[in-house]
């Protein structure tokens, strides 16, 4: 069967990562994005949408024909506080609005684990692993913007009857970043699984689930990905004996930078851009 899917910031990192990986007979990906997205070795079909999240016409005709969306666009990093409101909570405002009057129901939120930055690894209350649907903490402005996403998603599914998943995303690249990333890395073959798991769990109604690998080091739960069948395969722990080579050996139980959710995040200037 045909499927068309939009995903917002088509031309950013993460979706670089997603689109040859994504790429399926009969799927064609819209990719939205303020600047043309450059080509991908084995990509699929594509279709170019130049707008910015906060158009709200725009993206209304964007959503034109879509089966479900993937938002990924915003601002990605701590900036003022008029930067983060405008292109994360209002951004994400003009795309589920979108959404609901072009009739798509499934929508995939890019959150982030800094929505839930203060949170501290406590494996005595938690011994699965944090929960993804932990309250929000905020660590940052772009943090407590993350917050206002998720919290629109919950109102748009309330109220209009969406099925909306908010992924806390960790850290999603090619290979784990520093130390904390032998725990929260997300590889980009499990992004790419739980993209296809969010877009085809069955009336998943309203989901927080984090974005993480299966990694040995990992403390975050992975019961809320499961429950929509998002199974990771892929673990840090290959890479750790690099890691620890260059930066020695992880403390994660008592180091703030490995056990809190936001890690240094935590310490940044408010409002500062990075």
């Amino acid at each position: 069967m045909a499927q068309r899917l939009l995903i917002t910031g088509g031309a950013g990192k993460v979706a670089g990562l997603l689109r040859p990986r994504l790429a399926a007979a009969g799927r064609t990906l819209r990719l939205l994005d303020i600047v043309e997205p450059a080509p991908v070795e084995g990509g699929g079909a594509e279709e170019i949408v130049i707008a910015s999240v906060d158009d709200q016409e725009a993206l209304v005709a964007a959503c034109e024909g879509v089966d479900a969306i993937v938002h990924l666009g915003g601002q990605s990093k701590e900036a003022g506080a008029e930067d983060v409101l405008r292109r994360n909570a209002y951004g994400t405002y003009c795309l589920l609005e979108a959404a609901r009057r072009s009739g798509v129901r499934r929508v995939v939120l890019a959150s982030s684990s800094h929505a839930a930055g203060f949170h501290p690894r406590d494996d005595d209350r938690y011994p699965d692993g944090l929960p993804a649907d932990l309250p929000p903490r905020p660590d940052t402005l772009y943090g407590w913007s993350k917050a206002a996403v998720e919290s629109l998603g919950r109102l748009y599914v309330d109220r209009f009857d969406l099925e909306v998943i908010c992924v806390r995303i960790g850290l999603w690249f090619p290979t784990p970043p520093q130390l904390r990333g032998l725990a929260l890395w997300l590889s980009p073959d499990d992004g790419a699984r739980l993209v296809e798991a969010c877009v085809a769990a069955e009336s998943p109604g309203y989901r927080i689930i984090w974005g993480v690998s299966r990694n040995t080091r990992r403390w975050w739960s992975l019961a809320e990905g499961e429950a929509i069948g998002y199974f990771p395969e892929d673990d840090a722990e290959v890479y750790a004996e690099r890691r620890v080579a260059e930066f020695g050996e992880p403390d994660f139980a008592h180091d703030p930078l490995l056990n809190r959710v936001g890690s240094w995040w935590c310490d940044l200037p408010l409002g500062e851009p990075m």
